[in-house]
């Protein structure tokens, strides 16, 4: 009868006696070692542990109905802010730009970039005339000199500012070359206000709102509006020459963001946008500056954004945006030359447009979503064990080669040394 089984006949970790175990001193080095490589590599776990990733993945953007909100600081070293309209069109047709003025301020520099008053919002700019036409009698009805009178407003057949007549004059298809001819202009004023801020800059900076569609905002000289369901640009006739103005700039920053940004706090207590500067967001033209010393000069940038949300560990999201951007720039004179680029290719550019700075954006349909994750406390554990067992494992092994090799040795160098040699051929 065969033995009766028992849990003993399965122990796995067969034990040796104390007498019977064999101690080396390299095994004591390699355990030091192995000690110490098993702490190092427990730190290091540790750390990764306790370190908080960003998982981005890529999705389609089902958000609707959401607006745009595109932060900007730009300076204009030789553009008096008297002379610089802001505008904004997108597909759906909607154009901007009285609104638009609520949350931006104008400040007029010097020629050598210094501040010349506190910043003024944008609206109030244009209220001189307003405030003029207002002190005017009740009933008043300025004429338009041949222009073509607005239909609607508050005051339909009348062009009762300076603005109204330089409207009513691109309506007809006329040029308005000579203010000082004009009533509305010389009391307002106009045309001193522009001689007197010929060689001052200007400083736009603030924020504003657009759809989230395709869209263009930029910053020209003189007004734009609508007229028969057609944008309309009419050029300041001061701007002539290259000798006067310009629209070389410094785009100081210029970022997109979400209406809800302002309100975000996280990460320590820190706002939206030294959270997205610490995530590692950069806006690809902050810092741009563009030169040119002619005044009928065009720059184009062509803006690619992308909506991005981050989603933290304690249940924050920051809502924001993050674009791409490529360049352009040209020269709006008529120039019929065609000039020579590299490889040899002959290229003549177009010169209808505007001067000025043209942002072109689009809305991409997809959008990133970033989440913060850690690992779990199981899988530290489970990288803890593989780590001492490995470790230990491995010096193991190496211990038992090392000292197999070395016994090799010993036994060998015994067996040359038990007396054997000959002598004249013959075995002693």
């Amino acid at each position: 009868m065969g033995r009766r089984f028992t849990v003993r006949g399965i122990d796995a970790f067969g034990k040796t006696m104390e007498d019977v175990k064999i101690k080396t001193g390299f095994g004591g080095a390699l355990t030091l070692v192995s000690l110490s490589l098993i702490v190092m590599l427990t730190v290091w776990e540790f750390v990764d542990y306790r370190r908080v990733r960003m998982e981005p993945s890529v999705l389609v953007d089902r958000t609707r109905g959401e607006k745009l909100v595109v932060n900007l600081d730009i300076t204009f070293p030789r553009v008096p802010c008297y002379l610089l309209s802001v505008d904004i069109m997108d597909i759906s047709g909607e154009h901007q730009t009285a609104d638009i003025h609520h949350d931006l301020f104008k400040t007029r520099m010097t020629a050598d970039g210094k501040q010349i008053e506190e910043a003024t919002k944008g609206k109030e700019l244009a209220g001189d005339a307003e405030r003029i036409a207002r002190q005017k009698a009740t009933g008043y009805c300025g004429s338009c000199y041949g222009g073509t009178p607005p239909t609607d407003g508050p005051n339909p057949g009348c062009c009762n500012t300076c603005d109204e007549v330089r409207e009513a004059y691109v309506r007809r298809g006329w040029s308005f070359v000579n203010p000082d001819a004009v009533e509305q202009c010389v009391s307002e004023g106009w045309s001193d206000k522009i001689k007197e801020q010929a060689t001052e800059g200007c400083n736009i900076a603030g924020k504003v709102r657009v759809n989230k569609v395709i869209g263009n905002f930029h910053l020209s000289p003189g007004r734009s509006f609508q007229s028969n369901q057609k944008h309309a640009q009419e050029l300041v006739p001061y701007l002539q020459g290259d000798a006067s103005h310009d629209f070389g700039h410094v785009i100081n920053h210029f970022s997109f963001a979400s209406e809800t940004e302002d309100e975000f706090v996280g990460m320590g207590g820190r706002k939206a946008r030294e959270v997205k500067k610490a995530l590692g967001i950069v806006n690809p033209l902050d810092g741009i500056k563009a030169h040119t010393e002619k005044s009928n000069y065009m720059f184009q940038y062509f803006l690619k954004v992308v909506s991005t949300r981050f989603q933290f560990l304690d249940g924050r999201e920051l809502n924001t945006h993050q674009y791409s951007v490529t360049q352009y720039e040209r020269d709006c004179a008529f120039n019929n030359k065609a000039v020579e680029k590299q490889g040899g290719h002959q290229t003549m550019h177009g010169y209808a447009g505007s001067p000025g700075v043209f942002f072109n954006y689009e809305i991409s349909p997809l959008q990133v979503i970033s989440r913060e994750t850690r690992e779990s406390f199981a899988h530290f554990a489970t990288s803890l064990c593989a780590i001492v067992g490995g470790v230990l494992t491995i010096a193991g092994l190496v211990d038992s080669l090392v000292y197999g090799h070395m016994r090799r040795l010993r036994e060998g160098g015994a067996k040359t040394g038990l007396g054997f040699g000959a002598a004249q051929g013959k075995m002693l």
